[in-house]
């Protein structure tokens, strides 16, 4: 599993785990097999009520805290106090520094997003997170932000999966030199049926998610995938090892759909969240 450099020279495991809609009650078993699994990258959120969790799974763990790449988001209805947000999710994840912090939602109605990312810079600078970035900016989202700021953001996790490429979006964000860290990478499952993927999947005797992983890490794009499976964890780790040829990745790339399985930045307003 390779690491890539984030525009701070903060390393960050490529493919990563997800617990978005893991009940707290399951996360620290859940989060504990990912551990064995070998993953090191846990990507949680203050939204998904189950940082105690990924917290209890750390400290259960035993394994060094250095070894591990920490990752949750600051809530959409505390845009506002951004400091005190940081501290109840540290506090909730029982570590001393978080390794990526991330304005979850823009929601511009708000207008605090910028105010928001001005206080993870004085946090950051303090040494209480190592790197800081963003969660489905569109283009002028970005645009507003680094115009107002000092501090490019490290990466811009969007949703993003065969049928939702956002090409033009990941493409600006890395001309910026944001790591684009893609969500539902398998569609919420609904990338895995298609005829291209099954077919590839049948070439390399991989699972269908083996290959849109694949897909994915070609692409230099971080991974958050998520599954209760302790099996499904191990395969989606596996995909590290699977190189797909450029017919292949081509193949899947033409499943572009513009088919979005989740909210739309420009308009979401989820304050509670």
């Amino acid at each position: 599993m390779s690491d890539l450099t984030l525009n701070n020279g903060v390393t960050i495991p490529q493919l990563g785990f997800g617990v978005f809609q893991v009940p707290p009650e399951e996360t620290q078993r859940i989060v504990e097999d990912a551990l064995e699994a070998g993953y090191r990258h846990i990507d949680t959120a203050a939204a998904y009520r189950n940082e105690a969790g990924v917290g209890a799974a750390i400290a259960a763990s035993g394994i060094p805290r250095e070894e591990l790449f920490i990752t949750t988001k600051l809530r959409n209805g505390e845009q506002g106090n951004a400091a005190e947000a940081f501290e109840d999710s540290r506090k909730a994840l029982g570590i001393d520094v978080v390794d990526l912090y991330l304005i979850h939602w823009p929601v511009p109605s708000q207008g605090l997003f910028t105010d928001a990312w001005k206080s993870m810079e004085k946090l950051q600078a303090a040494g209480q997170i190592r790197a800081i970035g963003v969660s489905n900016f569109l283009a002028d989202h970005l645009d507003t932000l680094l115009a107002a700021t000092e501090t490019v953001p490290a990466v811009n996790q969007i949703e993003l999966h065969p049928s939702f490429q956002q090409a033009e979006l990941a493409a600006k964000s890395r001309s910026h030199g944001i790591e684009v860290e893609a969500y539902s990478p398998l569609g919420q499952g609904g990338d895995l049926n298609g005829n291209a993927v099954t077919a590839v999947a049948a070439a390399h005797n991989a699972t269908t998610a083996q290959v849109v992983l694949a897909w994915h890490l070609a692409a230099g794009t971080i991974v958050i995938p998520k599954s209760a499976d302790s099996t499904r964890m191990r395969e989606n780790l596996a995909a590290a090892a699977i190189t797909l040829t450029a017919a292949e990745l081509d193949s899947i790339t033409a499943l572009e759909s513009g088919a979005r399985v989740g909210g739309d930045p420009a308009v979401a307003a989820w304050t509670q969240l």
